[in-house]
């Protein structure tokens, strides 16, 4: 073994200490109760790495015999000396248009983006020396997304999907979106924002002053969508850059989850939740108590530290 680490770090000399010394440098104490008690309450709690923690959940549904929806969700965090870099790729894509082509449409665009994006971020996050981006992480976006979606018109054609897709670096996050699957802000005080603008017939109706708020959520043709990839000559997507809300949560889901569920369940099922994984799990329970009528997919990403 020693041979090794000569080898290893070129050194001719390997330090040695006995174990017994060793043993005698450190001390140890039981914990009091009250200690034990804050720590597993998470009372106190000082994280010195700033970290992306994130959590997915998923369902079928009640009324649908296969799904069609795909998720990617990746978290990563690269920390030392230097200031520690979050990062994240987040996608939730609805799929569409039957024979299975909308699975599809929707398997095609999360690989693709992901692919895609995260190649373009190895040498940045993991090669040495740090290696500086060419583009601008908008043109990564669109580029993925664009890439995606001619893949779809050429190998699946006449179907399609919704994406929303969330690249979090540091604390800002950049979000590609077409369709009506969402991102949300979810912050402590309450409030939860729709950080995404649905591309559908009904919100496309609201704005343009035909349908107030409450005929929107009682249309009968709410799942009608202007845009999804896949559709049509040319593709125009939302690309933009916002903060990530802190503290608070990032949630994307599809309309499975938020056409289904009001935001004020929703928010409590987030914030009472011990855990982020336990309260994807409550979302999508509840969404198939609540009748489950598509698919259901839900990422919830928190940023600590």
């Amino acid at each position: 073994m020693a041979d090794f680490f000569r080898k290893l770090f070129g050194a001719k000399e390997i330090p040695t200490q006995p174990k017994q010394q060793i043993v005698d440098m450190a001390t140890t104490a039981p914990l009091t109760d009250q200690q034990i008690n804050s720590i597993v309450a998470g009372q106190n709690l000082k994280y010195e790495v700033k970290q992306l923690i994130s959590s997915v959940g998923q369902s079928v549904g009640k009324q649908r015999d296969h799904n069609e929806d795909s998720v990617l969700a990746l978290t990563s965090t690269v920390s030392g000396s230097t200031e520690s870099i979050p990062f994240g790729l987040y996608i939730v894509a609805d799929g569409m248009g039957g024979h299975q082509f909308g699975e599809v449409a929707s398997n095609a665009a999360i690989r693709i983006m992901g692919g895609n994006i995260t190649k373009k971020f190895h040498s940045y996050l993991y090669n040495l020396p740090t290696q500086t981006l060419q583009d601008s992480l908008q043109e990564v976006m669109e580029n993925s997304i664009m890439e995606a979606h001619q893949y779809v018109q050429r190998e699946a054609p006449g179907s399609g999907t919704t994406v929303t897709a969330a690249l979090v670096l540091g604390q800002q996050v950049t979000i590609a979106h077409v369709g009506d699957s969402r991102a949300y802000a979810v912050y402590p005080d309450g409030r939860m924002e729709v950080i995404t603008r649905d591309h559908s017939l009904v919100k496309r109706l609201e704005e343009l002053g035909h349908l107030s708020k409450d005929e929107a959520e009682n249309f009968p043709h709410r799942n009608v969508l202007i845009r999804a990839l896949g559709q049509g000559d040319s593709l125009e997507a939302d690309i933009f850059t916002v903060p990530f809300p802190q503290p608070g949560y990032l949630m994307i889901c599809s309309d499975g989850l938020w056409g289904v569920l009001n935001e004020n369940d929703i928010f409590k099922m987030i914030t009472d939740a011990p855990t982020l994984h336990r309260a994807c799990q409550n979302l999508v329970e509840a969404a198939n108590a609540a009748g489950g009528p598509d698919n259901i997919t839900v990422i919830l990403a928190q940023m600590i530290g």
